[in-house]
């Protein structure tokens, strides 16, 4: 429509027909790639075509490549693999980013029970589930309970004045259960600062949606059954506003002498949860509390859970594996109930 066009009378009356069929609805951007051992897609609607794809896609990049950098186990020169590596009790200076997820992961330890725990460290790796991959055999009773004393319920982490106190000096911190929803809440911040409203943000499963997709209506996620054989959709909620995170226990784990272990560990006994809720989906105002609320609520199993998420106004969505063996069952707090309306 670049070209000038002259309109005689004859064409008066079909001009506005005609510009009508020459606008265009908003660029649909779409983006994806690897980062935190995982893929992250987004998906955004840019009405008014002002932003350049190609800048977007660099912030998004770039965003993504700092939290890398600060929140990473698998990488040996990360900020975390850092911290993890000073063996004091002595106030130890963090980023601003790092500060504010550890103070938030405190927090969530502190109303649940202590099960949601980023110092299960030396825990994750005696299982084989960490960094350093598996291991040849189970870890011995001495081994568990060694790992437990730097653990968050024995030896509290405590983020002050920006600074991060141990209280054991051997305590380690994995953010495998956060992190990925802060990546997805920095993503979200590079699209806002570009003016966009309307997108979906996703790394590794976790969430953030704003506005309406293409269709201009509310996004919706599918949550998937917790079997391993068959990927089918349990339920589909439609979301605007609100991000989304589902932990479960059916995809990273190992079998043993007859024995399934899963990766989610119970703070408490230092072991593999045995509990029959196989995954929890939480919604939540920000992806990085959905995702360790999820991870919290599948670790308290949907009993304990349930009673934590009414204290806590948390929106969860418990599917437990049927005690006959027949399929799952599901169970939803009732702020989910409100929330997915």
């Amino acid at each position: 429509m670049s070209a000038s066009i002259t309109l005689t009378r004859r064409f008066v009356m079909f001009a506005p027909l005609a510009l009508a069929a020459c606008k265009r609805g908003p660029d649909v951007l779409k983006f994806s790639g690897a980062t935190m051992g995982t893929a992250y897609n987004v998906v955004a609607l840019d009405p008014s075509r002002s932003a350049a794809q190609a800048d977007v896609h660099a912030g998004i990049k770039s965003v993504l490549a700092v939290v890398n950098r600060q929140m990473s186990n698998w990488d040996a020169s990360s900020e975390v693999s850092r911290l993890n590596a000073i063996a004091s009790t002595s106030p130890i200076q963090v980023s601003s980013d790092l500060a504010h997820v550890l103070k938030t992961s405190a927090d969530i330890h502190a109303a649940t029970d202590g099960q949601f725990d980023v110092a299960l460290g030396p825990l994750i790796e005696a299982w084989g589930f960490g960094a350093k991959g598996a291991t040849v055999q189970n870890p011995t009773d001495a081994r568990i309970e060694s790992a437990l004393a730097s653990a968050g319920r024995a030896a509290p982490l405590v983020v002050q004045d920006g600074a991060l106190v141990k209280s054991a000096a051997e305590s380690q911190v994995y953010l495998s259960g956060i992190g990925k929803g802060h990546g997805v809440d920095r993503v979200a911040s590079v699209l806002q600062s570009y003016g966009i409203t309307d997108y979906l943000v996703e790394i590794g499963g976790d969430l953030a949606t704003s506005g309406r997709n293409a269709d201009g209506q509310p996004w919706q996620i599918g949550i998937e059954t917790p079997d391993v054989a068959n990927r089918n959709v349990q339920q589909i909620v439609g979301v605007s506003g609100l991000a989304v995170a589902t932990s479960g226990d059916y995809r990273n784990y190992f079998e043993k002498d007859g024995q399934r272990y899963t990766h989610i560990l119970d703070a408490t006994t230092g072991r593999p949860i045995t509990h029959t809720t196989a995954s929890a989906t939480v919604l939540a105002d920000n992806a990085m509390h959905a995702d360790a609320w999820s991870t919290a609520m599948l670790t308290l199993g949907r009993d304990r859970g349930l009673e934590v998420a009414e204290a806590h106004d948390v929106a969860v969505l418990f599917i437990d594996r049927a005690a006959d063996g027949s399929g799952f069952v599901t169970t939803a707090s009732p702020a989910y109930t409100r929330l997915s309306a």
